[in-house]
């Protein structure tokens, strides 16, 4: 090879070298460019997610939550506790945070926290083992109370709600609609159609409501409530799937149960009735039906009442009505899931309030006779 063909392709050698390492460079270049890029959005969407958890769930959410802190907690059970009760947003974080300010000393128990708290004013409450704060105001819905007199005992107790307000909202349906989406454990579609009167009718279940604020919204009320009707229908499910029954129809059947008798005794006995009536085709005929069909409230109801065409009507319908007719007393639930056993087709109630039981048409005809006629 000749000297000048050995320093072209000397040359060539050095320029392709050169632009190998040129093509070296740029790529490390754009490599860490990419990697402190990344470290840097990755740190700050840490920060960022940080400085989110630390704050509250809700700030504007002040209902209050009863959360039970077992005996022996640790700091991170006790975390796990407070996250799925959403009270605070993340139970990794809120142990780092307790951890780095050397916070300890958790007490059990039953307290009261709301969504809006602090994670310094959750841990305060915690160490100080301030159970439950002072209710500025108690509610209390009895049994057997439509929703119509739910909304008055509410708009004569606070200054920011009235009834007409209590009902309208109770009654809207794009509202009831967001409801059974929080809620499908408990509300069906089915309290929707349009034959029912009021769609939670039964659903606000009857108990003493504490208040925290002396101005609680509409939505803190009902959700309230509501979280109490899960709490106390649900475990009745399975017993009422065994009856072929919906909770909606049990709930239904409890609401017939707790307007004909004033004992559990006696419920358990009516709730029997009802089935037996039901397995021989019979309709229910409860006077309390023909009285919610009418809105009307009256100490005895007359032949002409139960000719009122309504889907409530137990006297005209066959089965149970198409819903409740009023909230009630947990025994009566109990009734519907567990009734006494007997064979009655007939009962009825004498002026002293004590109810007589019959398996014919004739032996009540007989009761009525002695005790209502």
């Amino acid at each position: 090879m000749s000297d000048s063909k050995f320093k072209k392709k000397y040359k060539e050698r050095l320029a392709n070298r050169s632009k190998e390492a040129s093509t070296v460079r740029k790529i490390v270049s754009i490599v860490l460019s990419i990697l402190v890029i990344g470290i840097v959005v990755g740190g700050l969407s840490g920060y960022l997610y940080v400085k989110s958890a630390l704050k509250p769930v809700d700030p504007d959410d002040n209902t209050q939550k009863q959360v039970e802190i077992p005996l022996g907690s640790t700091t991170s059970a006790i975390a796990g506790i407070l996250e799925k009760n959403d009270i605070i947003k993340n139970d990794l974080i809120f142990r780092f945070y307790t951890k780095f300010n050397n916070e300890s000393g958790f007490q059990a128990g039953n307290y009261q926290f709301t969504s809006s708290m602090t994670l310094d004013e959750i841990i305060d409450s915690l160490q100080e083992g301030q159970l439950m704060k002072k209710a500025v105001a108690k509610v209390t819905i009895p049994e057997g109370k439509t929703l119509d007199q739910i909304a008055e005992i509410y708009g004569n107790q606070f200054d920011n709600i009235s009834k007409k307000q209590f009902l309208n909202k109770v009654n809207d349906k794009d509202y009831v609609k967001s409801l059974i989406k929080k809620h499908p454990a408990l509300l069906d579609k089915v309290i929707l159609d349009k034959k029912i009167k009021r769609p939670l009718e039964g659903y606000l279940f009857a108990a003493t409501y504490p208040y925290y604020v002396s101005d609680p919204s509409l939505d803190q009320i009902i959700e309230s409530m509501i979280q109490k009707s899960e709490s106390v229908i649900l475990p009745y499910k399975q017993a009422f799937a065994k009856k072929d029954m919906t909770i909606h129809e049990g709930v239904t059947m409890a609401s017939l149960v707790e307007n004909e008798a004033r004992n559990a005794k006696d419920r358990k006995k009516i709730a029997e009735v009802f089935y037996n009536r039901l397995d021989e085709d019979m309709r229910l005929q409860t006077d309390p039906t023909v009285l919610y069909a009418q809105d009307k409230w009256k100490e005895k109801v007359l032949s002409k009442d139960l000719k009122v065409d309504s889907p409530y009507n137990t006297y005209k319908i066959s089965g149970l009505p198409v819903g409740p007719i009023s909230n009630f007393h947990k025994n009566s639930l109990e009734a519907v899931a567990n009734p006494a056993d007997n064979d009655f087709l007939y009962f009825l109630a004498d002026s002293d309030g004590k109810i007589h039981y019959a398996k014919t048409l004739k032996e009540h005809n007989n009761f009525k006779e002695k005790y209502i006629n």
